[in-house]
């Protein structure tokens, strides 16, 4: 089997082992493209908007200084999960809360940041297919030893949140406790802000969702009547936010919010008619690449177009979102811990290229939100 990388190269494909590619070493080059998920929001427009095309210098040289990425591959170094290369790409899409600068609108800056948002995207191999395991940022996990980016040891931690990983040790720490968790190794790791995701919405022109309730939201300042609504940025936010008001109120309910809006927000992109529009095109490229913080082997123009043009075929149709199988915690029922038979079947499955099988999810706690926004 052989395989295009982000390049334009075919290289000859390995299969084996328990992991799957990631963000240091040899990795597979198969192509791919704010607070919470934002992220994958901003992923998606960046994968798509930047396979149409990059082509005159002008513009490349604009969107290449745009462009500012985190070395997880130097950072972790070899002690990672197997890279085995079996045609697929996993990608680690975060969105972090921090309140400074532009996305201080959003909340009091407290001094560090968490990942509200993380996601794990499955591309399997043909890329025809997606998956998406959404990691709730309540989760209990065992937290490994990590360093932060400044040299600083961060010792491990039973019984963490999962979103301290990104708070204590920064976007490596977050790769290194998704890849303990899952045993699987990121191929990507990308990062999108607040500011850059509502930025992204009102370029493309809003997105269209549909409530089956209404949502209100005064932390959110969401307010929604029952009905097809055309969102702006603004209010885009606020739903992929919005918690309190939603299912049981807890982060579960708003990660199906999220899901929801993903896929619509995938749809805007491929009905949006932007490779007709040259000025459009650079326009949602320029915010688009302005807006994510990619890893080392993302951070230009030419891998950035290389890994969007396999994704660019995928559409809200072909990606299965699913998240993370949890039960509330019985010591803290504002935590949750993960099902651990139940995320070895969604873990393995990947591992092994294989869709994740319904029965992972049969008994998770689930938010009670699943139908609100379609």
């Amino acid at each position: 089997m052989t395989e295009q990388n982000q390049s334009g190269r075919i290289r000859p494909r390995r299969r084996g082992g328990v992991g799957v590619p990631a963000a240091t070493g040899r990795r597979r080059k198969p192509p791919a493209r704010g607070r919470r998920a934002a992220v994958v929001a901003a992923w998606s427009a960046a994968v798509l908007v930047l396979a149409g095309g990059s082509g005159l210098g002008y513009v490349y040289f604009t969107l290449n200084g745009n462009l500012k990425s985190v070395d997880i591959n130097g950072a972790l170094g070899k002690d990672r999960p197997d890279d085995v290369d079996n045609g697929s790409m996993d990608i680690l899409v975060l969105g972090s809360d921090s309140r400074s600068g532009a996305n201080s609108a959003y909340g009091r800056d407290e001094g560090g940041a968490r990942s509200d948002t993380a996601m794990v995207v499955h591309v399997y191999e043909g890329h025809k297919k997606a998956s998406v395991v959404s990691i709730p940022r309540d989760t209990l996990i065992d937290r490994p030893r990590c360093t932060a980016p400044d040299g600083t040891r961060v010792p491990a931690e039973h019984r963490a949140m999962f979103n301290t990983a990104y708070e204590v040790g920064g976007p490596a720490c977050a790769v290194k406790t998704v890849e303990a968790m899952s045993g699987i190794r990121m191929d990507h790791y990308i990062e999108v802000d607040f500011t850059g995701f509502r930025k992204l919405i009102d370029k493309l022109g809003g997105v269209e969702i549909t409530t089956t309730k209404a949502i209100k939201d005064p932390k959110s300042h969401l307010d929604l009547a029952p009905g097809t609504h055309t969102l702006d940025g603004e209010q885009s936010l606020g739903l992929v936010r919005t918690r309190k008001s939603v299912g049981d109120g807890s982060d579960l309910g708003r990660i199906q919010l999220q899901q929801a809006f993903m896929k619509a927000f995938i749809d805007q992109v491929k009905s949006v008619g932007v490779f007709s529009n040259p000025a459009k095109l650079f326009d949602l490229a320029d915010t688009a690449t302005k807006a994510i913080t990619p890893d080392s082997e993302l951070d230009s123009v030419n891998e950035l177009t290389g890994f969007a043009k396999g994704l660019s075929g995928l559409g809200a149709d072909d990606v299965h979102m699913i998240t993370l199988p949890v039960r509330y915690d019985p010591r803290d029922p504002n935590r949750v811990v993960p099902l651990e038979a139940q995320g070895r079947q969604v873990w393995s499955a990947l591992k092994a290229d294989r869709p994740i099988p319904a029965s992972a999810t049969a008994d998770a706690a689930t938010g009670k939100a699943d139908g609100l926004v379609k």
